[in-house]
């Protein structure tokens, strides 16, 4: 990508009493501070940062393409414990703008990485050099963007990037560093270690007028979101849910946050949340939001009916009536508030309601099984299979404790709202981004962070065709992530939509005459794959490849016509 720029002749000299290259130093800071993991795709000018990486025994994953990158990073933070994070590392120009895709998928979801962007020389800036562009060009993706300009500047940039990234709300912080300057020898001064700043804590007359509020509720319920999963406040959110006999229901970002096999666990809100899912939050008298933005995204632009008296907790203050009006607005960490207000509720008020809140939970769940069950009636033998079979015999193959990351696409919708998630570690999509050809990334880099533990990665075919460069990152870098891939040849989402709304014939954006084949795609890149098509040899081939020593992928067939849960889940219930 950048064969046009000169080889730097090699220095013969010996260099064992010159002081370490600006490189050398920037990534002894990153591993002092427990940064230790750098996914990127190696360049000219990423060669000095290269050399430091493997001198010091850092782990640097070489993926296919930079989109990658960021995904896996983030698929990193968002498995591994609170503050946890790793790098990225990019040429400029071409590779930065790729991995812009990631990091704004990190911002929205408020997960911590550092992202190094190896600049264009100092000598040649402004002249149209190789891969040039304006560093300003990445402020609106990241949390924080850094341009090292003066060479003794590195590492007390890259010091407070990874501070930066880890305060509250967390999110990517870029630091772009020239060549040149990670190449020479430039002292750097000593920095000191900052911890971040601790989230905000709730006031304590806010907290107490919420409790009333809740306390009073005939109905109550929990609407909780990402930031219960960024403040590591899921023991928390039982704990209050328990007290308050509420509900929980969580969003896209919020998924696992409650383990889905709990008694008061109700289902996901996004676009394929169900006609009763909604009714119960509509029904509420008192909801209680905390750790969401209310974004459109989950809210379908926020025509969803919210309970009539709403407490909105959220770290960004201007969340606060943006969608909604909220009767109790406070601005701090969902964690500490959700502590606070567990102290403060009335654990017997829950016994003189009509309804317990578990009872309420389960008349959402049994709706729900009811239409996945309809799924599956009437179907012969010889019928291709739909998501919502495919995705409960892999939850019966995969352990509970294993890490699920999921792509965007229109079988994610499925995901959310049919697949059970066992923990806030435990599961990963993308929020509001919801960008595709995260599902693949996010694994590696959770097989990473977690490497005691089962990583699955679901995709769909459109979503994997747009990272299936990946796959070859798995067998080369022998990273034991078991693929199982939905293959209904078409982006059958959006044929859907196109033959509904706009009189475009059945499986209009579809490639049925030219159809993929992942295993042979898999096997050409050095996986082995099988592919099925009954429901009964779905789980045992998950098995088999969760079983190999090193990654595996699993194809599975399914149906390009099957109904779109964003219109299945919503209208009336099978029957009526």
């Amino acid at each position: 990508m950048d064969a046009d720029e000169p080889s730097p002749a090699a220095d013969p000299a010996a260099t064992d009493d010159l002081p370490p290259t600006v490189a050398e130093a920037v990534v002894d800071a990153m591993l002092d501070r427990g940064v230790e993991t750098v996914f990127g795709i190696p360049g000219k000018q990423t060669l000095p940062l290269n050399r430091a990486l493997a001198d010091r025994d850092a782990r640097f994953v070489v993926a296919r393409h930079e989109t990658a990158v960021s995904h896996q990073a983030w698929g990193y933070a968002e498995t591994s414990e609170p503050g946890e994070m790793a790098a990225t590392c990019v040429v400029p120009g071409p590779g930065d703008t790729n991995a812009m895709n990631g990091l704004k998928n990190a911002l929205n979801d408020c997960v911590p990485l550092l992202h190094l962007a190896v600049e264009t020389e100092r000598s040649v800036r402004g002249g149209d050099g190789i891969h040039e562009t304006p560093p300003e060009t990445y402020d609106t993706v990241v949390k924080e963007n850094v341009l090292v300009d003066s060479p003794a500047g590195a590492v007390p940039a890259v010091a407070e990037a990874i501070r930066t990234a880890r305060e509250h709300p967390q999110g990517p912080v870029r630091v772009g560093i020239p060549k040149d300057v990670l190449a020479g020898r430039t002292p750097q001064p000593a920095v000191g270690d900052r911890e971040p700043s601790p989230p905000a804590a709730p006031p304590a007359d806010a907290v107490a007028e919420a409790a009333d509020l809740l306390d009073a509720a005939d109905a109550p319920v929990i609407l909780a979101g990402g930031g219960v999963r960024r403040s590591a406040a899921s023991d928390a959110l039982r704990s209050a849910a328990e007290g308050l006999d509420a509900p929980v229901v969580t969003t896209y970002k919020g998924k696992g946050t409650l383990p889905e096999s709990h008694p008061l666990s109700a289902g996901v809100l996004c676009g394929g949340a169900s006609a009763e899912l909604r009714e119960l939050l509509a029904d509420a008298d008192v909801g209680l939001v905390v750790g969401s933005d209310l974004d459109a995204v989950a809210t379908a632009s926020w025509s969803v009916s919210m309970p009539e008296t709403l407490v909105h907790v959220t770290l960004d203050g201007d969340d606060v009536g943006f969608g909604y009006e909220a009767d109790l607005g406070v601005v701090a960490d969902a964690d500490r508030f959700l502590r606070a207000l567990d102290d403060h509720t009335d654990d017997g008020r829950a016994a003189s309601r009509d309804r317990s809140g578990a009872e309420r939970a389960e008349s959402v769940r049994a709706a729900d099984r009811e239409r996945f069950d309809a799924l599956s009636e009437d179907r012969g033998p010889d019928d291709p299979l739909r998501s919502v079979e495919v995705l409960s015999a892999v939850r019966d193959a995969v352990p509970e404790e294993a890490v699920v990351t999921a792509d965007a696409g229109g079988f994610r919708l499925w995901t959310l709202v049919s697949f059970p998630a066992s923990g806030p570690r435990s599961y990963v999509n993308p929020g509001s981004w919801a960008t595709m050809g995260t599902g693949l990334p996010s694994a590696i880099g959770a097989k990473l962070a977690n490497p005691d533990r089962d990583v699955v990665a679901l995709t769909g075919d459109g979503g994997l065709m747009m990272c299936v460069h990946e796959l070859h990152t798995l067998a080369s870098e022998g990273i034991d992530v078991t693929v199982v891939a939905l293959n209904n040849d078409d982006y059958a989402i959006i044929s859907e939509e196109a033959e509904r709304s706009y009189e475009f014939p059945e499986g209009a954006y579809g490639w049925a005459e030219t159809g993929l084949d992942l295993v042979a795609v898999a096997s050409g890149m050095g996986l082995p794959a099988e592919r099925v098509r009954d429901r009964d040899a779905v789980g045992d081939a998950v098995e088999r490849a969760r079983g190999r020593d090193g990654p595996a992928l699993v194809e599975v067939v399914t149906d390009p016509a099957e109904p779109q849960a964003s219109e299945w889940m919503t209208g009336a219930r099978p029957g009526e």
